[in-house]
């Protein structure tokens, strides 16, 4: 079985965030979400998010491609994510190209997905402020 692993905040889910666990779901069989906590999102990435990290780890898990759903809570988890969940491939979007080659050296496929162009947690904050 090829398990696959991706991570994020997923607030204001949309169909850009579909996208990406689709695509992320086809390169496996077995696709792990790390969700950021609503702790990691403020303490280290100073991010607010408007659904806390039970709501949205409730949403994530009711789509059909994800298979579990895990927190993420520091950004050094990965590499041990990787060998903990028994991990093949980790898939990020494209605007992180580069930043987890590090994880090549675990012996995991690194992926990097080209992100949905016309769709944005941050475009659609930025809509809804502009109304």
């Amino acid at each position: 079985m090829k398990r696959v692993i991706t991570y994020g905040t997923f607030d204001l889910l949309h169909y850009g965030h579909i996208n990406l666990l689709r695509r992320a779901k086809a390169l496996g069989d077995y696709l792990i979400v790390a969700i950021s906590t609503d702790e990691f999102n403020w303490n280290e990435k100073n991010k607010k998010c408007y659904f806390s990290y039970e709501q949205r780890k409730q949403l994530v898990e009711a789509i059909r491609y994800v298979d579990l759903v895990i927190p993420e809570e520091n950004w050094e988890q990965k590499k041990t994510d990787v060998h903990e969940y028994h991990v093949d491939t980790f898939v990020m979007g494209d605007d992180w190209k580069g930043k987890f080659d590090f994880l090549k050296d675990e012996n995991v496929e690194v992926v990097y997905l080209e992100r949905t162009p016309e769709i944005s947690s941050s475009q659609i904050k930025n809509d809804l402020n502009n109304r």
